[in-house]
């Protein structure tokens, strides 16, 4: 454990305990393009990011700090559509509030990481601030957001196809369409997609936080700070805060938590060094603490364990029992050691057949693919 220091302890409490505004320390310090200056390196002090690792930390934060207010929606059309009516045939935060949960569904379903999630979150919303888009459109728009973030974020092979995702999604759109839609949000955010996020700063002041205490690394999951992460881009409001705060919020209520003066000691110099005042902290604070109380649930602290459940009706089970009966048997591998060139052509024939028989038109190489491949989303459920 650290040795606190006086005036570091008294600093701590008032910042825990006496929200306010901090005076002389405006609210965007960082605006894009402009140098940072040398003594902001210096704010955490030589003592607590010493060395070549605690320089490079803080040259990457400082990065963030100017690229921040770059990548954030507009705040102006962000109020448009907060203030449109839930009735109303225009877009309203409900509706895009249900399209982000789609979308971190989607991303379960597919396997991809946060980061493809939260970059998806911004593509989306910063399009929906920029532009006045109808309902109708809304589903196209994000499953292009999700593509266009899983081909910045993923490996090759854990892209989705287009046709996977738009078969998945049920966006009722098609191929054409999504790449249509794709080049007209490129268009318009200039293809500057690779956003700063929240999550960005969150890995950041994580790790600074556990590279600068004597403490348990494992008191503070990042599994559980992602998924509190996840629980606030599914609402609107929490795209107006800056990434920076947001992400302190959500690591100040779980230090809190641990009761731990080392890591408030740390997360206090980082709040200083990133040139958040209190008014702005304490207010996105409270709005993060109470929506975090509606995620208190074991399955927002893991919520990618949870299994992926298709409900379907009684006649497409039906169907699907049909299907399933119909696929002919494989045939007996011959014990001898040699192989037949004349029964595995007749092998490929009959198992091309009972790949037919899943669907009642003849399908493409890529739908029989998807079939085998996705095993149905892991689990059926056929009601009785």
């Amino acid at each position: 454990m650290g040795v606190v220091r006086s005036g570091a302890g008294r600093a701590r409490l008032d910042w825990i305990s006496v929200p306010g505004p901090q005076p002389g320390v405006p609210r965007h310090p960082t605006a894009p393009g402009t140098r940072v200056s040398a003594s902001r390196m210096k704010d955490l002090g030589a003592e607590h990011l010493a060395g070549r690792e605690g320089v490079q930390l803080l040259g990457l934060l400082n990065l963030y700090l100017e690229q921040e207010e770059r990548f954030q929606p507009r705040e102006k059309g962000l109020s448009l559509i907060e203030a449109t009516p839930e009735n109303d045939n225009t877009l309203c935060p409900g509706l895009r509030n249900a399209k982000v949960e789609d979308l971190r569904s989607l991303a379960n379903f597919f396997g991809s990481c946060t980061e493809t999630f939260v970059l998806a979150v911004n593509i989306l919303d910063r399009f929906l601030a920029l532009m006045k888009v109808k309902p109708k459109h809304l589903s196209c728009i994000g499953v292009c957001s999700f593509l266009l973030a899983a081909r910045i974020v993923e490996e090759d092979c854990n892209i989705p196809s287009t046709h996977d995702v738009i078969r998945i999604s049920q966006c009722k759109c098609t191929a054409s369409d999504i790449k249509r839609m794709e080049k007209i949000i490129s268009e318009k955010l200039h293809y500057e997609l690779e956003a700063t996020t929240a999550l960005n700063f969150l890995h950041l002041y994580h790790t600074i936080i556990l590279c600068h205490t004597s403490e348990r690394k494992e008191i503070l999951s990042l599994d559980k700070l992602e998924a509190q992460l996840k629980a606030c881009n599914c609402r609107l409001v929490f795209s107006k805060a800056k990434p920076s705060v947001l992400a302190l919020c959500l690591l100040n209520l779980e230090v809190e938590t641990l009761k731990s003066v080392e890591l408030l000691e740390v997360l206090l110099l980082v709040k200083k060094h990133s040139k958040i005042n209190d008014a702005e902290f304490f207010y996105w604070r409270e709005l993060v603490s109470k929506c975090l109380a509606e995620y208190s649930s074991p399955e927002c602290c893991k919520p990618d364990l949870k299994k992926l459940v298709w409900i379907v009706s009684r006649r497409t089970a039906q169907n699907l029992h049909n299907s399933y009966y119909s696929v002919p048997e494989l045939p007996t591998i011959p014990e001898g050691g040699c192989f037949d060139e004349s029964e595995s052509e007749d092998s490929c024939e009959d198992m091309s057949c009972g790949e037919e028989s899943l669907s009642s038109s003849p399908p493409s190489d890529q739908e029989c693919t998807f079939f085998f491949n996705f095993k149905v989303a892991q689990t059926l459920c056929f009601p009785s």
